[in-house]
Order: structure tokens, then sequence, then C-alpha cells
């Protein structure tokens, strides 16, 4: 009888909490439906049509290589697929997401791979790959790279109210890092010389302490080569090394003097181009020091275009 009186309760309860669950369900469907370039700098590269050319590469290449520019000069959509240094460096998890993103039926595609000696190395304490900082990426746990509203990344990667993806809507003012559907990552931020100073300084300061710390990965080169071999399955590869400003590109050739170099070897090996505009740092401008200024990106960009025309002549 106690059982028949607390299974009838038990059902009356769930009839009561139903509605509400579902209207939350609702609630929470149409508030992500707004989700976009706007709700962070990852969310647009789980939630746009799998691409036949691609970007690879980090914060440098996410903002330093501009879709759009490619397209213009190449005659072809590319999506850029470059996070941050963190969440998409060189190794098993950016392969494995590769693998997710890329179209399965590409067969002609174009692949600028930019790489940095910051992208192929791991701090010397870390000795396991289970270890490497991207086991925490979106790109380790996520399925779904195409769907629109991606409900999956929100689920597992938006941790902040559902109703900020509705007040901070691109419709109501793009952020100051906007994600680009083509996944350019536009940073706009205050360009006079004391801001662009101050980052600059801070910057230094980091990569100057991050040089103590780390090495070239065995593990890292071994997955930049099999990314490689991959795509040459699929089409043409490129590989790109992106200026920073003088400061930083002093650190990179003090704690890797010969990393131009050990580029051109993979890229001899693998019987694929190089174009290397690390010397040219000069030409362009930096926010930071680290990351190109937009306008030097869509310069950069077109120079990248010239050089995978240039090469295709020879």
């Amino acid at each position: 009888m106690n059982s028949f009186i607390f299974s009838f309760s038990m059902k009356k309860f769930l009839i009561k909490i139903v509605p509400y669950f579902l209207a939350i369900l609702i609630v929470l469907a149409i508030l992500g439906s707004y989700a976009d370039g706007n709700t962070d700098d990852n969310y647009m590269h789980f939630a746009v049509k799998k691409p036949q050319n691609i970007i690879l590469g980090d914060s440098r290449g996410s903002q330093g290589v501009v879709p759009g520019v490619l397209k213009r000069k190449l005659s072809a959509d590319f999506d850029n697929f470059s996070l941050n240094i963190m969440q998409s460096p060189y190794g098993q998890v950016y392969f494995k997401a590769l693998k997710r993103k890329l179209a399965p039926e590409t067969k002609n595609g174009i692949f600028i791979l930019t790489v940095n000696p910051w992208s192929l190395s791991i701090g010397k304490n870390i000795k396991k790959e289970k270890d490497f900082p991207e086991e925490h990426s979106p790109l380790n746990d996520m399925h779904f790279y195409d769907y629109s509203p991606n409900y999956e990344y929100l689920l597992k990667h938006y941790t902040r109210s559902w109703f900020k993806i509705y007040t901070e809507r691109a419709e109501a003012g793009r952020s100051n890092t906007f994600l680009h559907d083509d996944g350019w990552l536009e940073v706009n931020v205050n360009m006079h010389a004391d801001s662009v100073a101050v980052r600059t300084k801070a910057k230094t300061i980091f990569y100057t302490d991050l040089a103590k710390g780390v090495a070239l990965s065995p593990e890292r080169l071994r997955a930049f080569n099999e990314i490689i071999n991959y795509l040459r399955t699929k089409g043409s590869v490129y590989i790109v090394r992106i200026p920073t400003s003088e400061n930083l590109t002093a650190i990179e050739n003090g704690k890797y003097p010969h990393f131009s170099k050990l580029l051109q070897d993979i890229a001899h090996q693998q019987n694929v181009k190089v174009f290397d505009f690390s010397k040219n740092y000069a030409d362009y401008d930096y926010t930071d020091g680290n990351h190109m200024y937009k306008e030097s990106s869509k310069k950069l960009t077109s120079q990248i275009a010239d050089s995978i025309v240039a090469s295709r002549k020879k």
C-alpha cells in the first residue's frame, strides 16, 4: 500500500515538473539559436559547413590569415581552423579534430599550416601526452563540427548565462574579438603607440619566461608530419611562418636559431612548399608584438596567396 502511494505521488510530481523542464529546454533552445561570432572565440569553428580548404595554427594564424582575402585571390572558400597555443598546438588532439573538421570528400584542397616554435614545443616538465594542455581543449571532446546552432558546444564549453548569448549577439554590436563564419578572428584594439607598447612589453616578458621552460617536442613534430602526410592525400600543403615584432622575433631566434632550417627540412622531406615571412617583421604592424593588426593580416594573407600562385607556376 505504501509503495502504491509513493508511486502515485511520484507520478503526480513528475506530471507537474515536466512542463517546467520543457519550458526551460525551449528557452535554452531559443537562446542557443542566437549563438554567433560574439559568443566566444571558438564557437563558430563548430557551427559551419565542413571546409575543403583549411588554415591551421594557433592565435597568430587565427588573426593573421584572412580567408576572405584568400577567396578573392585563389577563387576558393577557406576556413581558418586556428584556435590558440593552449588549444591547438600541433599534436594528436589537433590531428583528430582536423579529421572531424575537414569535409570527407576533399580531393584538391589547399591547406595552409601556420607554425612557430611554440606550437611545436612543450614544457620541459611535461613527460606524457596525456598531460599536454590541449587535453582540455574543446577539440578533444567535440564530435560535431558543422551544426548550427551547435548545442553540444554550448552545453560543454559555454560557461556563462545563456541569456548572454542573446544580449551580446553580433546583431546588437560586434565584440572587440569577433570570430567570423570563416574562422578569422578579427581583433579591434586601441592601436595608439603607447597602448601597443604596453601590450608588447607584456608579451615580451611572457615569451622571455616561456622560452626558459619549453623545448621542441618530438611528439608535436611527429604529429605535424602526420598532419602533412594526411593532407597531402587530399590536396596541396603549404607551411607558413608568420612574422612577429622585432622583440619577439629576437626571442624566438635566440631560443630556436635553427627553426627556419627545420621547416625547410620538413618541407623538403614531405615535398611541400614553405613560405617563411619571419625575416620581414618590419613590414607589418602588430597589436601586441605577437599578433598582427588586422590590416597587416590582410597584407600578409595576400602575400601568402601570391606565393601559392607563384609556386604552382614552377
